[in-house]
C-alpha cells in the first residue's frame, strides 16, 4: 500500500494548507517537503531494504502563529495518526520514560490499534524550548533529562505497548515547536558577518535565506543538548502574525470563526454580517495580547454572544450586523433595501 498519494505533490500540500493556515508561506513550504520527503523515504526503504536516515522538525515562532494547526492539517490530509504532547508536562514529571510511552499510547489509540499505521504516524511536542538546560524542577526531571529520554525514540527505537505489541518508532516523525525567546539575539550575534559573496553573480535572495536559517550552534548556545538539535535535521520559522494576518485567519481559511458563526445563525434562518472595522477591532486586542492567533475565538464569541442570547427570542430578526466591538449589534427583521 503507498504511503502517500501520488497527487500529494509539496506544492498540493502546501496548496491544502493555505486553505486553514494564514500566511507562513516558507514555513508551510519546507514542511510539506519535509513530509513529502519523509513518507517517499519510508516507501523507498520497505522497497528496497536501504536504511534510510529519517529527518524530523523543528518549528520555531511566536505563540499563536499556527503551529499545532498546521501539524494537525497535515495529519488529516495525509490521513495518518496523530497526537500533540506537551514538553512542559514531561519536564514535570518524575517518571518521563512512562509519560512517553503514554504519548506513543495515545498515537496508537489514535491508529486504532493498527501497529502498521502507528509507526507511520506524526507527534507533535509543543514548548520544547522550555526544556532548555537549567536547573532541576523541584519535583520533576530537569530538561536536560527530558531530551536525553526523547532522543531514543526520536532516532528510533522499540516500545512495549500496553498490549504486549512493540512499537518501532524509526519511521514516526517527531514534529518539535516553540518559541523560542531570545533566540533571535543569538542569532544576530552568530550571523554578524553572513555569508561573504563571492562575485556580483550570487543570488541575494538565496544568500538572505541562507543567513535567516537556525543553525545547531544557535540552538545549542539557546539551551538545547547537540545530541537533540542533531534530531531535528529540518528547521521552520513561523513569523510574527500582523493585524492583516489575524483579520484573514478570522475571515478567509475554511473553518474559519466567522464562517462556523454564519453557519451557526443561518441555521436559525438569520444572516450575520460583520463589518471589516470590527475584525480590526479584535486584531488590534490580540496584538496587544501578545497571544497570536489564540485569542481571536475568545474575542470574536464576545462580540457574538448578545447575538445568540437574543436571536432564538426573535424569531422575526433575519439579519444581524455587528459593526464594532464597541457598537451594539443592529436586528433586521427583513434584510435592508439596497
Amino acid at each position: 500500500m503507498a504511503l502517500l498519494d501520488s497527487r500529494l505533490t509539496p506544492s498540493a500540500i502546501v496548496r491544502h494548507l493555505d486553505q486553514y493556515v494564514v500566511g507562513q508561506e516558507d514555513a508551510k513550504r519546507i514542511l510539506a517537503v519535509a513530509v513529502y520527503a519523509h513518507y517517499k523515504k519510508i516507501a523507498r526503504s520497505q522497497a528496497d531494504g536501504l536504511e534510510i536516515t529519517k529527518s524530523n522538525v523543528l518549528l520555531v515562532g511566536p505563540t499563536g502563529t499556527g503551529k499545532t494547526l498546521v501539524c494537525e492539517s497535515l495529519a488529516r490530509l495525509l490521513k495518518v495518526p496523530f497526537v500533540t504532547a506537551d514538553a512542559t508536562s514531561l519536564a514535570q514529571s518524575r517518571y518521563v520514560n512512562d509519560e512517553i510511552e503514554a504519548i506513543l499510547e495515545r498515537l496508537h489509540d489514535k491508529a486504532e490499534g493498527d501497529v502498521s499505521r502507528t509507526q507511520q504516524g506524526i507527534v507533535f511536542i509543543d514548548e520544547i524550548d522550555k526544556l532548555r538546560s537549567a536547573a532541576d524542577a523541584a519535583r520533576g526531571q530537569s530538561g536536560e533529562s527530558v531530551q536525553h529520554a526523547l532522543l531514543k525514540i526520536m532516532e528510533g527505537a522499540p516500545v512495549r505497548l500496553r498490549s504486549g505489541q512493540y512499537l518501532d518508532t524509526t519511521n514516526v516523525l517527531f514534529i518539535c515547536g516553540g518559541a523560542f525567546v531570545g533566540l533571535d539575539v543569538i542569532m544576530s550575534q552568530s550571523h554578524g558577518f553572513g555569508f561573504v559573496a563571492t562575485s556580483d553573480d550570487d543570488n541575494q535572495r538565496i544568500l538572505t535565506r541562507l543567513n535567516a536559517r537556525v543553525k545547531p550552534t544557535d540552538l545549542v548556545e539557546f539551551g538545547l543538548i547537540p545530541e537533540f538539535t542533531g534530531r531535528l535535521a529540518i528547521v521552520a520559522r513561523f513569523q510574527d502574525l500582523t493585524r492583516d494576518m489575524l483579520v484573514r485567519i478570522m475571515t478567509e481559511p475554511r473553518n474559519c470563526i466567522y464562517r462556523q458563526f454564519q453557519a451557526i445563525l443561518q441555521a436559525e434562518g438569520v444572516e450575520l454580517v460583520v463589518a471589516p472595522r470590527a475584525f480590526e477591532e479584535i486584531a488590534d486586542l490580540a496584538i496587544e495580547y501578545k497571544s497570536g492567533a489564540r485569542s481571536l475565538r475568545g474575542l470574536f464569541e464576545e462580540l457574538i454572544t448578545p447575538v445568540l442570547y437574543a436571536i432564538p427570542d426573535h424569531p422575526e430578526v433575519k439579519r444581524v450586523e455587528l459593526s464594532s466591538l464597541f457598537v451594539e449589534p443592529r436586528y433586521f427583521r427583513a434584510p435592508p433595501a439596497h
